[in-house]
C-alpha cells in the first residue's frame, strides 16, 4: 500500500474515530431535555433526506429505486435504524455514555456469533478466547466488579438496550451481503428510508403510551447544537468518512482502528470531570486488547490464505 493511501485512509477514520467516539457523551447531554424516542425522530426528520439527496448527487436518480426489493430494504433498515438507534438511546437515558460506548465493541463478537450460529462458520479458537475475554472486559466495566450495585439505579437495564441495539446493528451489517450489487451508500441511504418510518411510528406510539413525550420548541432549541452535531457529524461525515476509509484501507484496517472509538468516549468523559475506577479501566483495556488481538490473528489468517 502506497503511503498516499495509507495516509488518507487513516485520515479519513480519525475523522469517524473522533465523530463517533464524541457521540454517546454529546447525546447524554441531549437526553437531558429530550427523550430517546423523540431525539431520535428528530435526527432522522433531517438524516434521511440529507443520505437520499447524497445519493442522488453521487449516483444519480436510478440509484434511488429499490428495484423490487423495498421489502428487504425494509426489514435491514428496521433493525439498523429503528432498532440500533432506539435501544441505544432510550438505553443512553438510563446508563451512562462509557457503556454505551464499550457495549457497541461487542458489534464484532456478535457478529462472529452470528455467523456461527446461522451459516455454521464456528469461529477459531483465538477468536472464541478473544470474544470472551472481551465479553469479560464489558461485565467489568458496566458492574465495576460488583453485579448487584449495577442492578440499582437502572444502569443494568439500560446496558442491556444498548446490548439489544448493537445486536440490531449486527444483523442490518449482516445484510450488506445480501444487497452486494448496492454501493454501501445506495444501501444506506434506500434502508434509511424505511427505518426513518418505523422510527417515526415507534415514537407515536410510544408518546400515546405515555412513554415518550413531545418536546417543547425550547427544550429542542436548548440542545440545538447537539442535534446538529449528532445529525451531520455522527450521521452524516461519520458514516461518509468511514466508508471512504473502508475503501483505501480495507475492513480489517478499519475494524482496528474503529477500536479507539472508546477511548476518545473515556477520554471526554475524563474532560467532563468523570473519574473512573481502576476496574473500569482494566475492564476497558482487556476488551480493546482482546479485539485488536483477534484483528491481527485474522489479518494473519488472511495473508496465509493469499496466494
Amino acid at each position: 500500500m502506497d503511503q498516499s493511501r495509507l495516509f488518507r485512509g487513516i485520515a479519513a477514520l480519525s475523522v469517524t474515530i473522533v465523530a463517533w467516539g464524541a457521540t454517546f457523551p454529546i447525546a447524554k447531554s441531549a437526553l437531558v431535555a429530550l427523550d430517546g424516542f423523540w431525539a431520535t425522530a428528530i435526527r432522522y426528520l433531517f438524516l434521511a433526506p440529507i443520505f437520499l439527496a447524497i445519493l442522488y448527487m453521487v449516483e444519480g436518480r436510478g440509484a434511488l429505486g429499490y428495484e423490487r426489493r423495498f421489502r428487504q430494504a425494509a426489514i435491514f433498515g428496521t433493525l439498523g435504524y429503528a432498532g440500533f438507534n432506539l435501544f441505544s438511546y432510550v438505553g443512553l437515558q438510563y446508563t451512562q455514555p462509557e457503556h454505551a460506548a464499550i457495549i457497541n465493541t461487542l458489534q464484532a463478537p456478535m457478529t462472529a456469533l452470528a455467523h456461527w450460529v446461522w451459516r455454521g462458520v464456528r469461529p477459531a479458537r483465538f477468536t472464541l478466547a478473544a470474544m470472551t475475554a472481551a465479553i469479560v472486559g464489558v461485565a467489568l466495566v458496566v458492574t465495576k466488579g460488583d453485579p448487584a450495585g449495577a442492578l440499582r439505579g437502572g444502569s443494568l437495564y439500560g446496558d442491556l438496550l444498548c446490548l439489544v441495539g448493537g445486536a440490531c446493528w449486527v444483523g442490518y451489517v449482516l445484510g450488506v451481503v445480501k444487497f452486494h450489487e448496492w454501493s454501501s451508500l445506495r444501501y444506506s441511504a434506500l434502508t434509511c428510508v424505511p427505518g426513518t418510518f418505523v422510527i417515526f411510528l415507534a415514537t407515536a406510539i410510544a408518546t400515546l403510551a405515555g412513554i415518550a413525550h413531545v418536546p417543547s420548541i425550547a427544550q429542542v432549541s436548548s440542545v440545538a447544537w447537539e442535534l446538529v452535531y449528532l445529525v451531520l457529524f455522527t450521521g452524516v461525515l461519520g458514516v461518509l468518512f468511514w466508508n471512504r476509509g473502508i475503501q483505501l484501507l480495507g475492513p480489517l484496517n478499519a475494524v482496528l482502528l474503529g477500536n479507539l472509538i472508546p477511548v476518545i468516549t473515556f477520554g471526554i468523559r475524563v474532560g467532563q470531570g468523570h473519574r473512573f475506577a481502576a476496574i473500569e479501566i482494566f475492564g476497558a483495556a482487556l476488551v480493546i486488547a482482546a479485539l485488536v488481538a483477534n484483528n491481527l490473528y485474522l489479518r494473519r489468517k488472511a495473508i496465509a490464505r493469499a496466494p
